[in-house]
């Protein structure tokens, strides 16, 4: 069974998805901080500064401090498959496609921490339930997940057909198993729902949010197949009730309960508190360490207490295979997004490196964030990069 459990009181907000009792996400919102959580927001902003030299620009878009947006933000999105329509950066100046004080309509990609604003592009992206709405480009993807070649096929068709020229959209891992009638209906309400943000931007003055993206509850129920979804929150009881019955969810069944703490009730402190954790222990005696840096997230696989029965080799294989399972949990759980660099024991067997890159393949498909793995370097580091769900997440 997969929960998601949202617990709310004065000072926080934590969610929690768990499946069959354990943790395998969790994410905390600072009810003081919340405001600046603006990720997927879209904004009428203004072009406040032009940085020829960078090819950048700083938006102002209402923020105490402007975003960010390079020239590939800016121009609009290129299909690379149609060959002879690619602009190449060095030929492009930006100063030829914003001008100073500009009206423009952008959406945030990653919020602002202490050291650098947000980061913002014109390329607008829409999530919904089987589709990711696109607009201003003729691009149309469908998410690897889907193994069914087949069936990827049809899927196409049906979103080229139905999608308005001029409308992009990447499609959805679970359109794989919906009715066409369904999909169809979810590329129409992202259209209409388009259609209101654009018009909202015309009569909208300059540096006003215009559409609100969903929360990262609400993203979960969009981007899960839930089994049940808890919260002792009345209004967000209310909130996720809507958002069911306009994307049509059906088969989650949505809790409200009276009761003061969902963690301690469903005995997530010590799953929370691990998750904290720099030390992680590993069933066999291995353990695993996590520093993170402003770089890069570095990994460190060590074999502790387990000292083996048979040779080197097979102690070594063994503890490298347990951390990469309980690597690609941690990543999840913490969110940790980025470069990442794990340190595995050395192994002097190809076969057993090629064993353990696959592992962490079949591993990361569990996990809904983007990721890609560079696999070994000449210095026997794993190298992979994982794109954060939420760019914000609060830590105690």
């Amino acid at each position: 069974m997969i929960e998601l459990i949202i617990n709310k009181n004065q000072e926080k907000e934590t969610i929690c998805l768990v499946e069959n009792g354990k943790l395998i996400e969790r994410y905390q919102n600072d009810e003081k901080a919340k405001h600046n959580r603006l990720e997927g927001n879209i904004y009428a902003g203004r072009v406040a500064d032009i940085i020829p030299g960078m090819q950048s620009v700083f938006v102002d878009y209402g923020d105490k401090r402007k975003g960010l947006m390079h020239f590939k933000d800016a121009v609009p999105q290129i299909n690379e498959a149609k060959k002879g329509k690619e602009v190449k950066q060095e030929e492009m100046d930006i100063r030829k496609i914003l001008k100073q004080n500009q009206k423009v309509l952008v959406q945030i990609k990653k919020d602002s921490n202490d050291k650098k604003g947000a980061k913002i592009s014109t390329h607008i992206t829409i999530p919904s339930r089987y589709i990711a709405f696109i607009p201003n480009t003729d691009i149309i993807t469908i998410s690897q997940k889907i193994p069914d070649g087949a069936r990827k096929e049809e899927l196409l068709k049906i979103v080229r057909e139905n999608i308005p020229e001029g409308y992009g959209a990447v499609i959805r891992t679970f359109a794989m198993n919906e009715s066409n009638d369904n999909i169809i209906k979810d590329i129409k309400r992202c259209v209409r729902k388009w259609e209101e943000i654009v018009k909202k931007y015309e009569e909208t003055e300059i540096t006003k949010i215009v559409y609100e993206a969903e929360s990262i509850q609400e993203k979960m129920i969009l981007d899960l197949k839930l089994d049940r979804v808890i919260t002792n929150s009345k209004e967000e009881f209310e909130k996720l009730k809507k958002l069911l019955q306009f994307e049509e969810i059906k088969n989650v069944k949505l809790e409200y309960t009276v009761s003061d703490d969902l963690i301690t009730r469903y005995e997530l402190e010590k799953q929370i508190e691990n998750s904290r954790a720099r030390k992680i222990w590993l069933n066999c005696g291995g353990f695993i360490t996590i520093d993170k840096t402003e770089a890069l997230t570095a990994i460190d696989v060590n074999t502790g207490k387990f000292t083996g029965k048979n040779d080197l080799e097979t102690t070594v294989f063994k503890v490298n295979r347990e951390a990469t399972i309980e690597i690609c949990k941690q990543l999840r759980i913490r969110d940790i997004g980025g470069i990442i660099i794990i340190d595995y024991i050395d192994m002097k067997n190809e076969e057993n490196k090629e064993k353990i890159y696959e592992l962490l393949k079949e591993e990361l498909k569990k996990d809904r964030a983007k990721t890609q793995i560079e696999g070994f370097t000449k210095l026997n580091l794993m190298e992979m990069t994982r794109k954060h769900i939420c760019s914000h997440l609060d830590e105690d």
